[in-house]
């Protein structure tokens, strides 16, 4: 890797009594202004402006900038803590297993394709084929893989879904760097933190209306940066050219109904740019000192109001990736709870389909505007309850076969299920919460309340749950034997001594 050496001093000599008297006066005027911005600053904030002898401004970083920078170039060599190690294993896993079952929907078609045609240098492996292409392609094109659909794990604070951008943002370089399982495992849980940090900064003091490629740029960037061993000052770096390329959309991905635009802003703008950031800085790229501090910086520009301090508070104590929920279900994150009362009914209550008289599903406001009567199976709900009385279950191929939405047995049962939307538990947000009322044509009148989702941080699954699931989801695309082998060694992934070693068995030939 090209030597890092400080920038130049960009003052050039010049013989003459008058311009030398010219730039003490204007170094005179420099040091006033700096002060007068200092000043006008919030304390986290604050830089000072250093000169060297011949006039040129050197300059230092904010508390928050050191904090972090030093933090995220630690951290590939900074043993974590077993519970951590766990819960990181856990939505590795899920995330993998949600790459190779989107390989059987659209968006991963779309993105095999992409990588087939475009894809570059042979270095990473594209999911579920038999694709090697360059890290930036591959960190794209697994991303859209693993937002093909709902199946992959969510923050509930911001709705974002990190793993989908972050794990494939660290693989596709892990595979370029030739990284061990305990590095790679170490840089996933740096992009939870960093990205989940950032966006739900911006989330708390911004009028940016969605945050999406934001999180996903910032998350996928410091796992890079970790995969590539950046040291502190190019991790500040680092993060100005993931600020550079984080600028969001706008919420209009919600009118498409293939998911492979959302898939995209959730998940591969933000891989694609992270692996960019980290690839640049890695081959010699400099960079600003401190993008979140001095003029036209990243926060006052997203989140002028947020306290900056927020994005470091018990940094390396609390660990983001305890923040984020994984899916049972491979459904629409609202329609979660629904399933689990049903679920819970049908455990206790033995009763044909035909016989139920009506069902009434109340849940959050915005939940039930997001998931009412929608074209996707996978995010209708009124569909999916209809499946479930069916099937006692919802499996993914169910959750997504969108030509049983014409069923005529589906379509009797959609027409007695009502959802009303519920204020109370609007105000609970970021908790799910749904009441799921079952009357028979007795009279009878079933009912559950879920409180705490399963998969969720107040109810999370085992690493047995979450093996299950990833085994229903990726054995059908891989082979029960890849599958298991697959599964096996992410549970074991610190005895990984390189993340190439994962690719024959997930690699799936055309």
């Amino acid at each position: 890797m090209p030597s890092q050496s400080p920038r130049r001093d960009c003052w050039t000599t010049v013989a003459g009594a008058g311009f030398n008297s010219l730039l003490m006066r204007r170094h005179l005027l420099q040091q006033v202004s700096w002060i007068v911005a200092g000043a006008a600053m919030p304390s986290s904030l604050a830089i000072a402006a250093q000169y060297t002898p011949s006039g040129s401004v050197v300059q230092s970083v904010s508390p928050v900038m050191t904090k972090l920078s030093t933090y995220m170039s630690e951290a590939r060599d900074k043993n974590l803590p077993e519970e951590v190690i766990e819960r990181a294993k856990q939505h590795i896993l899920d995330t993998l297993a949600a790459m190779v079952s989107g390989s059987e929907l659209a968006p991963g078609r779309a993105a095999i394709r992409f990588a087939r045609e475009y894809g570059g240098k042979k270095v990473a492996t594209v999911i579920a084929s038999d694709i090697l292409c360059g890290p930036i392609e591959a960190a794209m094109a697994n991303a859209e893989l693993a937002h093909s659909d709902e199946t992959d794990d969510y923050d509930p604070r911001g709705a974002g879904h990190p793993g989908c951008a972050v794990v494939p943002a660290a693989l596709a370089l892990a595979e370029q760097f030739g990284t061990s399982g305990t590095h790679f495992l170490r840089a996933v849980v740096l992009g939870y933190e960093v990205g989940l940090r950032v966006s739900n900064f911006v989330g708390t003091g911004s009028s940016v209306k969605d945050t999406h490629v934001m999180f996903g740029t910032f998350g996928a960037a410091a796992a890079g940066g970790c995969i590539a061993a950046l040291s502190t000052r190019q991790m500040r770096w680092l993060l100005d050219y993931a600020s550079q390329q984080s600028a969001s959309g706008t919420p209009a991905w919600r009118r498409d109904t293939e998911h492979i635009e959302k898939g995209f802003v959730f998940a591969g703008a933000g891989a694609r740019n992270g692996v960019t950031a980290a690839l640049l800085v890695h081959s010699g790229w400099t960079g600003l000192e401190d993008i979140f501090s001095g003029s036209d910086n990243f926060l006052q520009s997203y989140a002028p109001q947020a306290d900056p301090s927020s994005l470091t508070e018990k940094l390396g104590e609390r660990f983001e990736v305890f923040q984020v929920n994984i899916k049972k279900w491979s459904v629409g994150g609202p329609i979660q709870p629904v399933l689990d009362a049903l679920e819970n009914i049908l455990a206790k209550n033995h009763f044909d389909p035909e016989k139920v008289q009506k069902v009434v599903v109340r849940l959050a406001t915005a939940g039930a505007a997001t998931v009412s009567n929608r074209e996707m199976p996978d995010i209708c709900l009124q569909h999916l309850v209809a499946v479930m009385l069916i099937d006692k279950t919802v499996s993914f191929r169910a959750a997504h076969d969108k030509e049983r939405m014409q069923d005529p047995a589906i379509l009797g049962l959609r027409a007695k299920i009502e959802v009303k939307p519920d204020e109370e538990f609007q105000r609970l947000n970021p908790r799910r919460v749904a009441v799921v009322e079952v009357t028979l044509n007795d009279g009878t009148l079933l009912t559950n309340r879920v409180e705490a989702v399963r998969g969720t941080v107040e109810n999370p699954m085992t690493t047995n749950e979450v093996s299950a699931k990833a085994r229903e989801l990726m054995a059908p695309v891989l082979g029960r034997q890849p599958c298991d082998a697959l599964i096996k060694k992410i549970v074991s992934l610190e005895s990984q001594e390189n993340m190439r070693g994962l690719r024959p068995m997930l690699i799936v030939s055309a």
